[in-house]
C-alpha cells in the first residue's frame, strides 16, 4: 500500500504546514497538498473526494498518529470477541483513546461498554504500527495498543455497537473477523503472551 504511504505523509506536511504557516500563499500551498492527498486517496480507496477531504480537514493541530486500544480477556483458555451491530464482524472489543484519557481507563471503559464485563488490565501486551500490520488500508495512520486484561465482575451484555459476545479458542476463531480492527496474527500473538505471562512487551 504504497499510496496509502505517500497519503499519510503528504497529509501530515499538509496538517502541520497549516498549523503553523502565517504567510498567505504558504497557507495556500499547503491547502494544494491536502487536496492532492485527498484525490489520491479517494482515487485508490474508491471514494468521493469530498469524503478524504473532509476527514482530513478534522485533523489540527501537529500532526501524530491516533491511537486506538483492544482488550484480550481470557476465559478457560478462550478470548472474549464482540460481533459488530452494523458489519456483523468480529473484533476484539476496544476503541480510540479519547482526549483525556487514559490508556487503561479506555480499555476498561471500551470493555465494559461492549461486554459488560468489568476489567481490570494487568498487562500492555503489545504496541503496534497499523501500517505494517493491517490488512486493510486506512486513511490515517495508528497505533494499536493491546492489553491482557482480567475479568473483575459482571455478565455478557450486547450494546448499541455489539450485538453477540462469545469466547474463542485459538483454532475456533471465526471467520467473519474485523481485520480492520485485529488480525488473526495479532490474537494469535495474545494467545501466546497468555500463555507466557513474563514475556516483555511487544513493539515494532
Amino acid at each position: 500500500m504504497k499510496w496509502l504511504e505517500w497519503v499519510q505523509r503528504l497529509q501530515a506536511v499538509a496538517q502541520n504546514g497549516l498549523t503553523y504557516a502565517k504567510d498567505p500563499f504558504d497557507v495556500e500551498r499547503y491547502e494544494a497538498i491536502r487536496q492532492i492527498a485527498a484525490e489520491i486517496g479517494a482515487h485508490y480507496g474508491q471514494v468521493e473526494v469530498a469524503t478524504v477531504a473532509d476527514l482530513f480537514a478534522e485533523n489540527i493541530g501537529y500532526a501524530t498518529p491516533k491511537l486506538d486500544v483492544r482488550g484480550a480477556v481470557f476465559q478457560d483458555g478462550k478470548i472474549l470477541m464482540v460481533r459488530g451491530r452494523q458489519d456483523q464482524l468480529w473484533t476484539l472489543p476496544g476503541g480510540w483513546i479519547d482526549v483525556g484519557e487514559s490508556s487503561s481507563t479506555a480499555v476498561t471503559k471500551e470493555i465494559l461498554e461492549e461486554t459488560g464485563y468489568l476489567t481490570q488490565p494487568l498487562k500492555l501486551v503489545a504496541c503496534f504500527d497499523r501500517n505494517l500490520w493491517g490488512e486493510r488500508p486506512y486513511l490515517q495512520h495508528v497505533y494499536k495498543l493491546f492489553f491482557h486484561c482480567q475479568i473483575i465482575s459482571g455478565s455478557p451484555q450486547t450494546s448499541l455497537e455489539t450485538d453477540k459476545i462469545a469466547f474463542f479458542s485459538p483454532k475456533q476463531l471465526p471467520p467473519n473477523l474485523s481485520t480492520a480492527r485485529v488480525t488473526r496474527s495479532q490474537i494469535h500473538t495474545l494467545f501466546y503472551h497468555y500463555h507466557n505471562p513474563d514475556l516483555p512487551t511487544e513493539f515494532d
